[in-house]
């Protein structure tokens, strides 16, 4: 079901193909080796809508698993985000409570000795090989117990999402502090313009420096700031509306219409020609809007969690995670038609688990952070795009 601020978009089939390889999983790294230790277990401005792409359109990409990218042997805890930065260094973040200790004893991984806690962050080379570990960073000021998301803009600094304690935190790759957007512990609801409400996942605009926020579990808004600065810009709920945290829906009184608020805003991600795009996760659904709030379309598809976009000059197709139902779907952009999608729930290479977040880098080559309940579910894996697949 697809619904626009405008007319609908231009139509297309309703098929589906299914791919029985691609998808990604991370979950917090314990870098295996040694016996589990069992005592401590644990385009400037604003498009009016997505380019119009029809009757050129490429085919959907296939993708072929990496499985010998990383170690088989790690034991991975669960995972939240995904994100790659300039370098093609894929940085995963993870929920560290509940998670399993480093249990390898290796000198070619620096900082990381048998039975150490995993770490909060993690940042992998191209080749799959470890390059730094963060764990408590007491020189922060509230660094968090999780990391519910992880973003590298293309200034390659790092956004910390610190879901539970409402803040967002920028760092150099180097670790170093730059700011932190809100307070810890603090929250005022979806009309605060210092304070944040539970937020989910973020995206940088690189041609204006603008962040995008999807905030959240707390709040029902996106909210944007100056990058350089901190600075509040504004913000918006569903269908560009003003966010309303005391809503309650009520499909009778509504005629059956979708809700007019959001219900766990949790992926957000911003494509060239100047849309945003907002997984909706509670509603099963995905919105879209022009940067200054002004809604364009929505269509209804599943519970998704976090956004890739194909690396084709268009961006064709937009990837969305699906941890509810274990599937990562593919969607062309220009009617936000489900063409593709692939996994389903399992511990095979092809299958994911919760797949949380997800990411793309340069080569369009596609990544996933899973946070299954069992621990071999927990992974980081890599899906290369198959030759010819590119858009």
């Amino acid at each position: 079901m697809v619904r626009s601020g405008r007319d609908t978009l231009s139509g297309g089939g309703d098929f589906r193909i299914r791919w029985g390889s691609a998808a990604l999983a991370a979950m917090a790294l314990l870098v295996a080796g040694c016996e589990p230790d069992p005592g401590n277990e644990g385009s400037p401005g604003a498009a009016d809508g997505p380019a119009d792409l029809a009757g050129d359109v490429p085919p959907p990409p296939t993708f072929q698993v990496d499985e010998g990218w990383l170690p088989e042997d790690w034991l991975l805890g669960p995972g939240l985000g995904v994100t790659v930065d300039s370098r093609d260094h894929v940085w995963v973040s993870f929920r560290e409570r509940g998670g399993h200790l480093a249990q390898r004893e290796a000198e070619d991984i620096p900082d990381v000795d048998c039975g150490l806690p995993a770490p909060l962050a993690l940042e992998l080379s191209p080749e799959g090989e470890v390059v730094q570990m963060w764990r408590d960073r007491t020189e922060i000021p509230d660094w968090p117990e999780m990391l519910h998301g992880i973003y590298a803009d293309h200034n390659d600094y790092l956004w910390f999402i610190d879901r539970d304690q409402h803040q967002i935190i920028k760092l150099t790759l180097e670790g170093e502090h730059v700011f932190t957007i809100g307070r810890a512990g603090e929250t005022g609801g979806s009309d605060d313009t210092e304070l944040l409400g539970r937020p989910s996942n973020v995206w940088v605009a690189p041609d204006t420096d603008e962040l995008f926020v999807a905030d959240g579990y707390g709040n029902r808004r996106i909210v944007v700031f100056d990058a350089e600065t901190g600075e509040y810009l504004r913000h918006w709920g569903a269908y560009g509306e003003p966010p309303d945290d005391d809503y309650q829906y009520d499909p009778e009184a509504e005629g059956g219409e979708p809700p007019r608020q959001f219900s766990t805003a949790h992926g957000i991600i911003g494509s060239h020609d100047g849309l945003i795009y907002l997984a909706d996760r509670g509603n099963d659904r995905i919105q879209v809007f022009q940067r200054d709030g002004t809604f364009v379309t929505e269509t209804i598809v599943a519970p998704g969690m976090d956004f890739g976009l194909s690396t084709d000059p268009d961006q064709t197709y937009l990837y969305l995670a699906d941890g509810n139902n274990h599937i990562i779907y593919i969607l062309r952009r220009s009617d936000l038609e489900v063409v593709g999608e692939f996994g389903g729930f399992g511990e095979e290479p092809d299958q994911v688990q919760r797949p949380h977040g997800i990411s793309v880098d340069s080569q369009g080559n596609l990544y996933t952070a899973e946070q299954a309940d069992q621990t071999d579910g927990r992974r980081v894996q890599r899906f290369l795009l198959s030759p010819g697949g590119q858009p």
